[in-house]
Parts: C-alpha cells; sequence; structure tokens
C-alpha cells in the first residue's frame, strides 16, 4: 500500500516530519522534529530547543498532530494512532485498521 495522506495512519511514522499542533498540555503544542520512536501510547519527537537536540515524549491520546506526507500537511487525532505500531500497521487479521 502506497504512502498517501489517506494512509498516513497504517505506515510506520519513524522518520516522518511532524509537529504537535493541539494537546491537552499546552507545553507540547508546537514541538516539532522527526518522530524517532513510537509506543503504544507515545510518540518520541527529536527537534531543536534553544539550538540543542531534545527528544519530547508526546502522549498520542492526548494530542492532535501534523504530518508531511508529499508537500501537503495531514493532521490526525492521536486517539487514532493509539495501538501498538505493528497491531495499526497491519494488513490482514483482527486488526482495526483495515
Amino acid at each position: 500500500m502506497p504512502l498517501t495522506p489517506a494512509t498516513l495512519t497504517r505506515h510506520e511514522l519513524i522518520g516522518r516530519p511532524v509537529r504537535v499542533a493541539a494537546a491537552s498540555n499546552p507545553d507540547l503544542v508546537g514541538i516539532a522534529g522527526e518522530v524517532v520512536m513510537e509506543t503504544t501510547r507515545t510518540l518520541s519527537v527529536e527537534g531543536d530547543e534553544n539550538g540543542a537536540s531534545r527528544v519530547w515524549q508526546v502522549p498520542k491520546g492526548d494530542a492532535t498532530f501534523e504530518f508531511s506526507v508529499d508537500g501537503q500537511t495531514v493532521t490526525v487525532k492521536g486517539e487514532r494512532l493509539v495501538a501498538r505500531p505493528a497491531r495499526r500497521t497491519e494488513r490482514t487479521g483482527d486488526s482495526k485498521w483495515r
């Protein structure tokens, strides 16, 4: 399945540019960088803060993310991403992501 804005949530997110567009914790809004790790409930985003590299743990369920795909900005509510990455990206079986 090719990566398109419509299929983004079914693909690997590690390495994708991302920005936190909204979050229940206002300190997380505006964090931007690259997804470096993903767990069931969090995205780890590496970016710059005051000229130094930093990694933030952003809870998926409490945030809205903006990903860049083919020059387009795709907005995804984090609750759509709350799942083990392997389950979220699988194509068959009992995955709710079919």
